[in-house]
């Protein structure tokens, strides 16, 4: 069975119907965007074909976040995404509803937006470029010990805010994840500018 792309914490998913069409219309452009980017895909790994990378949107209670294996389809509609509406990273605990299960990186997305208030939008991409490049443009790491979806990723993240830049520079890179880059921003537009910024300056 693959390893990437699993879901690792403990889930507490209630099926429902598909999310109010505002909020798939806020989030989807964006998704398309960084599906066209190639910030998020499928990869073939030595257990088969897994998908990669998310982006999930600040809402009144919670976020809502983009499917898990969602990432081999090149359009999503609202079946593809969930609502996640409580979240205790040092529990390993997600709770959500909706059509879909939500991301296997569900609990960095609650960190972020836990940590940073003023952050309406995450996008958890893959890039192999910005994410060898990550020492040199000096972005925020997690440590190479913390995989995805773990309560050690979540508590990497929680010591980023704490102790790094992050904040200020809306990046940051997953050294034990690998390709994992994160960004965010008060807008999507903001989010997507930072991406773009650090695809310029990896050489992209």
């Amino acid at each position: 069975m693959p390893t990437e792309g699993v879901i690792k914490f403990q889930l507490e998913h209630t099926p429902a119907d598909p999310l109010p069409d505002n909020l798939i219309a806020e989030i989807n452009p964006w998704r398309k965007w960084m599906y066209e980017r190639g910030l998020i895909g499928i990869v073939q790994i030595p257990e088969g074909m897994v998908g990669y990378g998310n982006i999930s949107l600040r809402v009144e209670e919670g976020f809502i976040i983009s499917g898990s294996q969602t990432g081999h389809l090149p359009d999503l509609t609202a079946e593809h995404y969930a609502w996640a509406t409580a979240a205790t990273p040092e529990e390993n605990r997600l709770v959500s509803r909706g059509p879909i299960k939500p991301s296997s990186e569900s609990l960095t997305h609650a960190v972020v937006f836990e940590q940073h208030p003023p952050a309406r939008m995450v996008m958890h991409a893959h890039h192999k470029g910005i994410w060898l490049a990550a020492e040199r443009l000096e972005l925020p790491l997690t440590s190479p010990d913390a995989a995805y979806g773990t309560v050690e990723m979540a508590a990497e993240t929680t010591r980023l805010f704490a102790e790094s830049n992050v904040k200020e520079m809306g990046i940051f890179a997953m050294a034990g994840h690998e390709d994992g880059i994160v960004t965010f921003g008060e807008s999507a537009e903001q989010a997507a500018a930072v991406m773009e910024k650090y695809l310029a300056l990896a050489g992209e």
